[in-house]
């Protein structure tokens, strides 16, 4: 659980990007599993081929299960299925895709359309965004908490805002109706794992 500045506790995915860690990425990835603030991990790193994911999620989930946190494989369903992961997260694209072997379904929204859609797909969880301004999509502003607030009140789902957020403003995003939030930046870049 992050706990935001003000004390509140608010449920957080820590999604990967191995080419922002300055160390070692398992290394880090320890010290996030190790640090309690994330309640998953999400192995985004899209720039990998199916084959190179595979060998890499073979290594992340075996550290997600030596620190009893759940992991989220993204975009590649057959391996997941094959690894006997049962998280998916995928793109919006390929949502009607998979096969009916995971407990958790997720996909990103960036519109009230899109959340609509994905809830006609299958979904079980939608990470929308981008809420704050970041690095990870410079030069594009935020879309607001009043995004997250539409995505919420669109879809019965559970909401995870995405985008700029940390321990500051976090509590903004539940507030705007959030079921929790997940963190790229704050986790990778993060010399003592934790936020």
């Amino acid at each position: 659980m992050l706990i935001t500045n003000s004390g509140l506790k608010i449920p957080c995915i820590c999604v990967t990007n191995r080419r922002l860690c300055r160390g070692g990425f398992s290394e880090q990835l320890k010290r996030v599993a190790a640090g309690g603030t994330a309640d998953a991990v999400l192995l985004r790193e899209k720039d990998l081929s199916e084959k190179e994911y595979y060998a890499l999620a073979e290594e992340v989930m075996k550290i997600c299960e030596g620190a009893g946190l759940p992991c989220i494989l993204h975009t590649f369903h057959r391996a997941a299925a094959e690894l006997g992961c049962r998280r998916i997260h995928l793109p919006l694209g390929i949502m009607g895709e998979q096969q009916p072997c995971f407990d958790w379904v997720g996909t990103s929204v960036h519109s009230v359309e899109q959340a609509k859609q994905a809830v006609s797909l299958g979904a079980g969880v939608l990470v929308a965004g981008h809420v704050f301004e970041t690095d990870c999509k410079k030069g594009l502003p935020g879309r607001g908490t009043s995004f997250i607030h539409d995505i919420s009140l669109a879809s019965e789902l559970p909401v995870y805002g995405i985008g700029g957020i940390d321990a500051e403003n976090a509590g903004d995003v539940v507030k705007a109706g959030a079921s929790g939030v997940c963190i790229m930046s704050g986790f990778m870049l993060e010399t003592a794992g934790a936020m």
